[in-house]
């Protein structure tokens, strides 16, 4: 899905990369073109700040979708989810990331969390990046202590378990 939303954007690298930051934030696109996080509008200027691209850019960007009718639903019903990632160590809490060999396996996330759950810790969050809007999707699991030596090792022996990460 993702390399089909992008090709329709393929003679505008700017528009691209416009998109991207509309999925990676969770940001939709409501009736009247503006960009939207839930009820909050979130100027043009500012998103073409952050790209460091022209606002018209974004302007365009917008109607394009509104104009596509695969678009337009994709992008107006997109949301954030909160995430405790960046949060992690005001509150003491440990990210495991894991980098996986085929992310649109089935039971990736059923063997990670059930090898945490065995060991005897508390899951926070669980986060999966989409293979098809990530060039590179990672598995994310935030738990409320750190992890023992021994789990660590169970999970990278995974097999499809490429790296993993702990902070």
């Amino acid at each position: 899905m993702f390399d089909e939303i992008m090709r329709k954007f393929a003679d505008s690298p700017s528009q691209q990369r416009v998109i991207r930051l509309l999925l990676e934030r969770g940001f939709s696109v409501n009736d009247d073109g503006r960009v939207v996080s839930g009820g909050i509008e979130i100027p043009n200027t500012g998103i073409a700040r952050e790209l460091d691209v022209d606002r018209r850019v974004v302007d365009a960007t917008t109607d394009a979708i509104l104009e596509d009718d695969e678009l337009r639903p994709i992008f107006q019903n997109i949301s954030a989810i909160p995430s405790l990632m960046d949060l992690a160590p005001v509150l003491d809490l440990t990210v495991v990331t894991l980098t996986v060999s085929d992310a649109e396996a089935s039971g990736l996330v059923a063997d990670v969390t059930a090898a945490i759950a065995d060991a005897g810790l508390s899951i926070r969050q669980v986060i999966s990046d989409d293979p098809e809007f990530s060039d590179e999707p990672k598995l994310y699991v935030i738990t409320a202590e750190a992890l023992p030596g021994e789990l660590i090792n169970d999970l990278r022996a995974m097999p499809f378990v490429q790296k993993i990460q702990i902070e």
